[in-house]
């Protein structure tokens, strides 16, 4: 670290503790909006376009207009077969393809002494642009030393660990996996009942790791949802109706292994937000914290949301107007050498914890058990999510609220075509 980032450490240091604020258990490090609160990859004007495909050149969840409910599931492959492992996604494949296009539907004959193929959760429920996305972890390719199915020369580089960050408290019951499903449509039980059935499916192959629900917020078309700290929520994104944008920063090329040509690779991070705190603060160190107006959420110093951000602005005394460790100015390409990440980020409620003070008095409480499930997708990690956030994590002013609880990293392959399962390159 250079003398100047010494300096703004020492002052971010005074002005967390002269706040005394913080639940540490809640309080830590992370990016409560990647990208400078990136703008919205969606609009409810597309929520009447019932199916989303899920054959083609990319997998769908990734550019699809976000939806209003998520689950994510990562797994851990128990057996050691080869084939077993294949056939488990070759039916994950299928099933996916199945439900993705079109309502269910129960058989009339069904015989009455078996379990039906169909559950019945869905039955008369549109699939509500249900998507089904699938990436696979880095212990997929060698795990404690083992390569058990014969991938670890297949491992792509960009697919490298993540480092730990300042501040992470990462659980281990909530963090990584070897192949990760993520079910996403405009009805909760439309995603719930995805994963059951993919859960159905795994016959002894592979067990559930962790798992996390989300939602969005309701919005009107064009209008950028406010998150649950109130502040609009995806005003900067990577483009996803611009071809070259998405080659450049989202989609893998032939930089990679051909198997992940065209994949784009996932990092996804349960962030819990002291929300109570949070709640309590002035409106005006709100607004510098995040570096946006609350109302509007334009940048400090403008009026409107979508108008550009001017990091050299400053006030009558000298003093930057989007301050030096606001999440906006930290999080923004300008700050990292023109970066950016395709955020495609829920929020989630789990009800309540018991969550124990890392500042005095230590006090041990039961609060929301609520953030962000945090989640992008890159060209390559170490030049998206990990060059931004390792800046971030040491001097975002968010982090006196938020704290990463999990975190995966997993590489998402191209989309299939019909008769082919996901992944089916890295078993050729």
């Amino acid at each position: 670290m250079n003398n100047s980032d010494d300096k703004l450490a020492n002052r971010n240091r005074r002005s967390f503790l002269t706040r005394t604020l913080v639940a540490g258990g809640i309080a830590a490090t992370a990016p409560l909006t990647s990208n400078a609160l990136a703008r919205p990859i969606n609009s409810p004007d597309t929520a009447s376009k019932a199916i989303e495909p899920f054959y083609g050149k990319h997998q769908a969840g990734i550019a699809t207009p976000i939806q209003r409910n998520t689950y994510f599931m990562a797994f851990d492959v128990i057996t050691t077969e080869r084939a077993e492992l294949i056939a488990l996604l070759k039916a994950w494949t299928d099933a996916a393809a199945e439900m993705t296009q079109g309502p269910a539907h129960m058989d009339k004959n069904a015989d009455p002494e078996q379990a039906p193929k169909e559950m019945g959760a869905t039955l008369g429920l549109p699939n509500s642009r249900l998507t089904i996305t699938f990436g696979f972890g880095p212990t997929l390719f060698e795990k404690d030393g083992q390569d058990r199915f014969g991938l670890a020369s297949k491992r792509p580089a960009a697919l490298a660990d993540l480092p730990r960050f300042n501040g992470d408290q990462l659980i281990p019951e909530r963090t990584g996996g070897d192949i990760s499903i993520q079910a996403c449509a405009d009805d909760a039980q439309v995603v719930e009942y995805a994963l059951r059935r993919m859960v159905s499916l795994m016959n002894g192959a592979a067990q559930i790791r962790w798992a996390q629900t989300g939602f969005t917020a309701g919005y009107k078309p064009n209008e950028t949802p406010r998150n649950q700290m109130g502040f609009k929520d995806g005003t900067i994104n990577v483009p996803t109706k611009d071809p070259a944008a998405m080659h450049q920063f989202v989609w893998a090329g032939n930089e990679g292994p051909d198997w992940m040509r065209d994949g784009s690779y996932m990092v996804i991070r349960p962030i819990r937000i002291a929300l109570e705190h949070w709640d309590k603060m002035k409106l005006a160190f709100q607004e510098q914290t995040v570096g946006r107006h609350k109302l509007s959420g334009a940048p400090l110093g403008k009026h409107h949301e979508f108008d550009k951000l001017d990091l050299e602005a400053t006030d009558k005394d000298g003093n930057y107007l989007i301050p030096e460790n606001s999440h906006v100015r930290l999080s923004a390409p300008e700050s990292n050498d023109g970066a950016q990440i395709l955020r495609r980020a829920f929020n989630f409620d789990n009800g309540v914890a018991q969550i124990a003070e890392r500042w005095p008095p230590w006090h041990q409480s039961v609060t929301f058990d609520a953030g962000l499930l945090f989640q992008c997708y890159q060209r390559d990690p170490r030049t998206g999510f990990t060059k931004m956030f390792e800046k971030m994590a040491k001097f975002d002013m968010l982090n006196q609220f938020t704290t990463h609880i999990g975190s995966g990293l997993f590489a998402c392959p191209p989309g299939a075509q019909p008769g082919e399962f996901i992944g089916q390159k890295l078993f050729s």
